[in-house]
């Protein structure tokens, strides 16, 4: 959080900035200090290449061509495309876990294990005798790259998404930060209690989340076992999207479902109201394995950048456009400005 101050307190000398960058630095350093136990200095040269190849693919996943391949796997071995760059950032990206994987293996203390490379390690260790092997080199680093791409690039894309709906409505960001200066103050940082006594900017968060729908399909799950369901068969073994759009933009639980509207989670007292229908992370007893961490981290970031900046856009905000530019795999908000002015 103080190298995410840091950064913003340089942007903010009244000039517009992009916050793509900084917005993926913070996240990605979370996921890093629990699978390496480090944070990168945002100027680390690995970091900056790690950081970049994360981005590639997380375009490259929401472009018209790679829902394509998703759809016609076979074309991948026939036709060349951005799945080839997706691919050799994998590796490079493989390469280099597979190095620190190394390094660890050499000061490895089974009674004290640092992070998550180390946890792994040792399970690897422990079921080498196991016919049926799970904890590999490979399952290692694929494991990873799986927790870079739903802890990081998720993450900040909300948070950007999020930054950019707060610029459009200026009412609701004014109400968040008198909500700050009434519960936390200026001159302490945050801390997820403060959210039990802040209804509307939890409120906030969750419209944020519901407003942006992520990631429209989630991510495919396969049934374990035949289902009937509504008068259809199931059959084992078939991939089953869901429809998340379908329950964060019901018109009968969230009037105006169109309408960016933190109301839609609040009662008639401002009291913080609960939705069944809010699965931003998705159903079923296979949700996201981090929704803890990424509401802790939405909450946090989000009012820690409201507690010591005011947010000043570079067009009228009746200008600005919040409809995604690609809603692929995942819905990418717009290009956009803006200045960070220090309260």
């Amino acid at each position: 959080m103080y190298a995410l101050m840091m950064c913003l307190n340089c942007c903010s000398l009244g000039l517009p900035c992009d916050p793509t960058f900084i917005l993926g630095c913070a996240p990605c350093n979370v996921i890093c200090s629990i699978i390496f136990q480090n944070r990168f200095e945002y100027k680390d040269q690995v970091f900056l290449d790690m950081m970049k190849m994360f981005n590639e693919n997380a375009r490259i996943l929401s472009s018209p061509w790679l829902q394509v391949c998703n759809t016609f796997p076979a074309l991948i071995d026939y036709f060349p495309g951005s799945h080839n760059k997706f691919l050799k950032n994998c590796a490079n990206l493989k390469s280099y876990i597979f190095e620190k994987a190394r390094e660890h293996q050499t000061s490895l203390d089974i009674n004290n294990p640092r992070d998550f490379i180390d946890c792994f390690l040792i399970k690897m260790e422990q079921e080498k005798h196991n016919h049926e092997l799970v904890y590999t080199d490979e399952n290692l680093a694929n494991t990873i790259l799986d927790l870079f791409a739903a802890g990081t690039e998720t993450t900040s894309t909300t948070l950007r998404y999020g930054l950019l709906l707060l610029l459009k409505h200026p009412e609701v960001t004014a109400k968040v930060q008198e909500e700050i200066d009434r519960v936390i103050g200026r001159h302490r940082s945050p801390c997820m209690q403060d959210r039990n006594h802040m209804p509307y900017m939890d409120a906030v968060v969750h419209e944020i989340q519901r407003y942006v729908n992520l990631v429209p399909t989630g991510i495919p799950h396969t049934v374990t076992q035949d289902i009937n369901f509504r008068n259809y068969l199931i059959p084992k073994g078939t991939d089953i999207l869901t429809s998340l759009t379908s329950v964060l933009r019901d018109d009968k639980e969230f009037p105006n479902p169109g309408v960016f509207d933190p109301g839609h989670f609040l009662d008639e007292s401002g009291n913080f109201r609960k939705s069944d229908y809010f699965m931003a992370f998705s159903t079923g007893k296979r949700v996201c394995l981090g929704e803890g961490l990424a509401r802790m981290e939405l909450f946090l970031f989000l009012t820690t950048i409201l507690q010591k900046f005011t947010l000043k856009p570079v067009v009228d905000p009746k200008d600005l456009e919040t409809t995604p530019v690609v809603n692929g795999l995942v819905s990418v908000p717009p290009f956009y400005q803006l200045c960070f002015i220090p309260v």
